[in-house]
């Protein structure tokens, strides 16, 4: 079966489960009003990051990303559906490849949009505090904002490939951004720097003193998320439906 066809049909599968809808709304949602929260918040001006502030929930809408991935890639292993699909596309590879796109590329459209409503809302909340973020500095933002969450879903997808568990995988990867990365960042020094989250957050913030850029943190993300995806891809290949 080509490509495309098989695309088509696992995007079908996710935008006829509601939980996965929801999902993608949450990344919206939640992204936009954490980042207004952080901008009410004046008890750190002295070293405030403007533009970091205003994508501040990304911290929160990145929990939503990763279930989105966690769950449409679990799905294919309750009820006996991976084998069903596999009856369709015998090509494993290329199963596996339209997963990974059907997840992808909604939690991107989703991680633009919340990009721009953060940075419409952050900045609004913002208000004189805001002025040191510039026009380049703002598209960049929302541009890493979009990569990023895309990048978090397709990482717990491989990771739920992997386990071949939803609930395995959110129990790994919401303690380790919620808790591990800030606990490892502030005894390690620059070695954290290369975690998955904190590379990847490096384009939202204006300033950063840390090894990485915007873009060769989101590099650093990629290459994390393209071994969780190969690793997962190895499981779907050797391991029976």
């Amino acid at each position: 079966m080509p490509f495309a066809p098989v695309l088509h049909s696992e995007w079908l599968k996710i935008r006829t489960l509601r939980s996965l809808v929801a999902c993608l709304a949450a990344v919206v949602l939640v992204t936009a009003v954490f980042s207004a929260l952080a901008g009410l918040d004046t008890s750190g001006d002295v070293d405030l990051d403007p533009l970091f502030s205003a994508f501040f929930g990304v911290n929160f809408g990145q929990i939503a990303a990763i279930t989105f991935g966690a769950q449409a890639m679990s799905s294919e292993f309750r009820g006996g559906a991976l084998r069903t699909s596999l009856a369709a596309v015998p090509r494993r590879g290329r199963w596996f490849a339209a997963k990974a796109v059907a997840v992808g590329a909604p939690v991107l459209v989703a991680g633009l949009l919340a990009g721009c409503v953060s940075l419409a809302a952050g900045t609004a909340v913002l208000g004189d505090r805001a002025g040191g973020i510039s026009g380049a500095e703002g598209v960049r933002a929302v541009v890493g904002c979009g990569v990023y969450l895309a990048l978090m879903a397709l990482f717990a997808a491989g990771l739920a490939a992997l386990l071949r568990s939803g609930v395995a995988t959110l129990s790994v990867l919401v303690p380790f951004l919620l808790l591990v990365s800030f606990v490892v960042g502030d005894m390690s020094g620059n070695a954290a720097d290369f975690l998955p989250d904190r590379a990847g957050q490096v384009a939202l913030h204006g300033t950063w003193e840390g090894l990485l850029g915007p873009w060769t943190g989101l590099a650093v993300t990629a290459v994390w998320t393209a071994a969780a995806l190969l690793a997962g891809t190895r499981s779907i290949r050797r391991r029976d439906a």
